[in-house]
């Protein structure tokens, strides 16, 4: 199947210094193989047939792109979008790169570059168009909070301690298809510098397209902040980028 898949990767990493003052956030080193976290999501794409990755980039980005180059050992090919003044955050890194013509496919798969999940894109793509959709978004069924959570009487006596308790609420996980024809005239209602998951999902709810949820139910990583990878379980991990 011929896809793209655009990998948000540009972000500063605020919440991951003194580190990413270094290095890049996609970069910090996980698991036993101390492999960058970007590493992992290529090569899932790559075992699952994709060919033709696009990195949108900012920070550091020359530290991204030294390390990954054209993509060449993992059988695909890695193209550079690179923010500027005019484009910026997800949504507007993603409008750059399709109006420099680097998305050659129709949807296509967007998939956060500090998420692991052990999940085949190509089953969202297959749903994406059957259903003829504006998009698709991949939502969780549970969520971990990944601290303790206290329960407290009206004496403040903890009565009950769960430690990093699982909450079945449904959750959007950063992985999602996009039809790209709705990046066509985007600027005309959100400019160059919008979010993907906090403006451009929700301007097209209100607008009626068509948007749903395809239900994950199995284990997922979230290494959005240094406090998450800290206390990132070694079992799920195992599972997510085997």
């Amino acid at each position: 199947m011929d896809l793209t898949a655009v990998i948000p990767a540009g972000g500063e990493g605020s919440r991951f210094k003194p580190y990413t003052d270094i290095v890049p956030k996609p970069m910090i080193p996980l698991g036993e193989e101390e492999k960058p976290i970007l590493d992992y999501i290529v090569h899932h794409l790559s075992r699952n047939g994709f060919e033709h990755i696009i990195l949108l980039v900012n920070y550091k980005w020359k530290y991204i792109k030294n390390y990954f180059q054209d993509g060449n050992r993992y059988n695909l090919k890695i193209d550079y979008s690179i923010d500027d003044d005019k484009y910026s955050n997800t949504g507007g890194s993603l409008l750059k790169a399709y109006k420099n013509n680097l998305i050659n496919s129709d949807p296509v798969l967007i998939w956060y570059g500090d998420i692991l999940a052990n999940l085949n894109p190509n089953d969202i793509v297959k749903v994406h168009k059957e259903e003829d959709l504006d998009a698709l978004l991949v939502v969780a069924d549970k969520y971990q909070i990944p601290v303790g959570v206290a329960e407290i009487d009206e004496n403040n006596n903890i009565v009950r301690l769960r430690e990093k308790p699982w909450y079945e609420i449904k959750v959007t996980i950063g992985i999602l298809t996009l039809n790209v024809d709705v990046l066509k005239s985007i600027e005309n209602a959100l400019g160059t510098k919008f979010d993907i998951m906090g403006d451009l999902i929700p301007y097209m709810i209100k607008n009626k397209k068509k948007v749903k949820a395809y239900i994950y139910n199995e284990e997922w990583i979230d290494v959005g902040s240094l406090e998450r990878y800290k206390k990132i379980d070694e079992k799920i991990l195992k599972k997510v980028i085997r």
